[in-house]
């Protein structure tokens, strides 16, 4: 069974956040078709988030704004079980618990949507093939930000996404068949 998993749909990568991500609004509109689509299915979803370290930047603090899911995001009940993971790392599986939650709602395989696709995405989709999960990705459903190096160049969001999902993929991880909008 595939459970969906949904990596730090916070408020801090919206336009009004500290990380914007420039296809946020889409992003999370393709987010929540997988989530409706999940809860239908009485389908498990592992809803992630994530929280800065105090001595990390003042982007997703614990009790902030930013930290809190973006609206229509997080657990609910009376569909298939849900459950809210805290993290400090990138890596969704990282002790938070979740492949132990995964192996108790019987999931074999997740979707992993959410923010970033180069940093927590793509991490906690290599966690989730090192576990031996099928990982399947949404890049509908997923966001990056422009990033430069004055060594390394320079790419765009879309760029960013785009090869941070490509990378996962050649690792073994799949692209997730597009839902309709």
């Amino acid at each position: 069974m595939e459970a969906l998993v949904v990596v730090d749909a916070q408020n801090e990568f919206s336009a009004e956040g500290r990380r914007p991500v420039a296809n946020f609004a889409a992003a999370l509109e393709a987010i929540h078709r997988r989530v409706a689509a999940a809860r239908r299915e009485q389908r498990p979803i592992g809803w992630v988030r994530h929280h800065n370290k105090p001595n990390e930047s003042a982007a997703f603090l614990p009790g902030s704004w930013g930290a809190e899911f973006a609206a229509g995001c997080g657990p609910e009940h009376g569909h298939g079980p849900e459950r809210e993971f805290l993290k400090d790392v990138y890596g969704a599986f990282t002790g938070t618990g979740l492949d132990t939650w995964l192996r108790v709602v019987g999931a074999d395989a997740v979707l992993i949507v959410g923010f970033y696709a180069h940093g927590c995405v793509a991490t906690s989709a290599r966690e989730g093939l090192i576990l031996g999960l099928a990982v399947a990705l949404d890049p509908e459903a997923t966001g990056a930000t422009d990033i430069a190096h004055d060594v390394l160049g320079r790419q765009t969001a879309d760029e960013v996404r785009r090869s941070a999902l490509l990378h996962v993929v050649g690792m073994g991880a799949t692209v997730a068949p597009r839902l309709g909008p």
